[in-house]
């Protein structure tokens, strides 16, 4: 038997699990990552070294739960967080925090400053850690980065550099998907847990790797996580001059990953919900079952984070006639997510000109017997879940079994790792949903003028 170690750094959490080749967990642990930081306005980054700490813990714990022999560990595969930024002096350690995908330097050219040696990404920061390595994954320069989609490769020349504020000699060296990173070093297994020498191995960009962990093809699949998109796969990189998708690239060497606008903190805001309520789960779930479609009339916009196209909008929940309660505000989260993620996937399918049968859903929300029934009514067609929910987690170890030679290629690794839990059809329910999606989709034509005056009243 062989086994893969599966790093899953997302936005909110590490996950480290250690899997077998049939995709069965024996082992695993996460960690909280710490409350983002603000030292300015418009900086978000994760403090201290917050992210690589996480994953020391988490692989520690992992492994120190693991009953199989260290010997007939394979490989790790790496998975971390999307659009972040490492600045880096000389030596590899951090010159300041690791920037969040949410920090609005992202979005300009990178600053000159004589204390930066190389700027590079979450997975390349931690591979260097691990491995001691300067390389990194092509699949995760997303953003302003001088990287070529069609070659995945960094250009020998080209005004991107001067456009990015980046020079090549600070940009780490690219592999692709399932290709070595590096071993891990002696230094990094006295703090990971982690067998000295083990292979660690290149994955992609997180939404990338959890449709490879969920087995999406041709289908239609959601993500629910702190950022939520639909997303289905491609061969070439394009771009919708209409802006309903936008091209990611994927976890397979040569593929791409269509991508829906999104929610920018989608179950993010269930977390922040649960919390302001101090409602046990198991509670919300059973008392929002037995909650009506459409809340009694309630109604979520779930802008908690505005998009970057309407940079005055805010979330809203409308429709308050004093019977509703928690429930019924918890519910209604839930189905504004469904109803404004069928609202972009069905953008997405008319501008590739697809159609889309069936729904897979993936990420911790899809644990939830409520969301992939509302996401059955809400769509209108079957939807499936996976066995592992950490769809991310598996799609890491995907990348390692086939670097390592556990699996012959990617199609066998995914037949083999991937298995089906349930299926979800939608039921009587479903007409209901019909008539309140029109409802829902004409809300921000009421609030975006009135959020626009509120922050005009506010800062004047």
């Amino acid at each position: 038997m062989s086994y893969l170690i599966a790093i899953d750094n997302g936005s909110q959490s590490t996950k480290v699990s250690i899997v077998d080749e049939f995709g069965r967990v024996h082992a695993s642990a996460q960690r909280p990552l710490r409350p983002y930081e603000h030292p300015r306005p418009g900086q978000v980054v994760h403090p201290d070294d917050d992210v690589w700490d996480s994953i020391a813990e988490a692989c520690t714990e992992a492994m120190q739960r693991f009953t199989g022999a260290s010997g007939e560990i394979a490989g790790v595969g790496l998975c971390t967080i999307r659009f972040c930024r490492a600045l880096l002096q000389a030596d590899g350690t951090l010159a300041e925090p690791l920037l969040s995908w949410m920090d609005d330097r992202l979005g300009r050219p990178q600053w000159d400053d004589k204390a930066i040696r190389y700027v590079t990404t979450s997975s390349g920061h931690v591979t260097l850690r691990l491995t001691g390595e300067r390389r990194d994954t092509a699949g995760n320069y997303e953003g302003m980065w001088p990287i070529d989609h069609e070659t995945w490769l960094w250009p020998d020349s080209s005004p991107s550099y001067a456009d990015t504020g980046m020079r090549r000699e600070q940009l780490f060296d690219l592999v692709d998907p399932g290709a070595l990173l590096g071993n891990v070093t002696v230094e990094a297994s006295e703090a990971t847990g982690l067998p000295a020498g083990l292979p660690v191995y290149a994955t992609s960009n997180d939404k990338a790797v959890e449709a490879l962990g969920s087995g999406l093809g041709d289908e239609l699949l959601v993500s629910l996580g702190t950022y939520i998109a639909a997303m289905t796969t491609g061969d070439r990189h394009t771009v919708d001059p209409e802006g309903r998708f936008w091209s990611n690239f994927g976890s397979v060497p040569g593929k791409y990953l269509y991508e829906s606008n999104g929610i920018r903190r989608g179950m993010w805001t269930v977390s922040w919900y649960r919390q302001l309520v101090d409602s046990d789960l198991g509670e919300l779930e059973a008392g929002a079952a037995n909650v009506e479609p459409g809340c009694g009339g309630l109604m979520t916009v779930l802008d908690w984070l505005a998009p970057g196209d309407h940079p005055y909008r805010r979330g809203a929940l409308l429709g308050f006639d004093g019977t509703q309660g928690r429930y019924h505000v918890y519910r209604s989260i839930l189905e504004g997510i469904a109803l404004t993620m069928n609202r972009h996937s069905t953008s997405m399918a008319e501008a590739l000109g697809r159609e889309f049968p069936e729904l897979i859903v993936s990420g911790g929300g899809s644990r939830s017997d409520l969301v992939m029934q509302i996401f059955a009514d809400v769509f209108g067609r079957p939807v499936r879940r996976t066995r592992m929910s950490d769809a991310a987690g598996l799609g890491a170890a995907i990348c390692a079994a086939v670097g390592s030679g556990v699996h012959p290629d990617w199609d066998s690794a995914v037949k083999a790792m991937v298995t089906t839990a349930d299926v979800f059809t939608p039921s009587p329910a479903a007409s209901a949903y019909q008539q309140i999606a029109r409802d829902h989709a004409r809300i921000t034509d009421y609030t975006d003028p009135l959020f626009a005056s509120t922050h005009q009243n506010l800062h004047p």
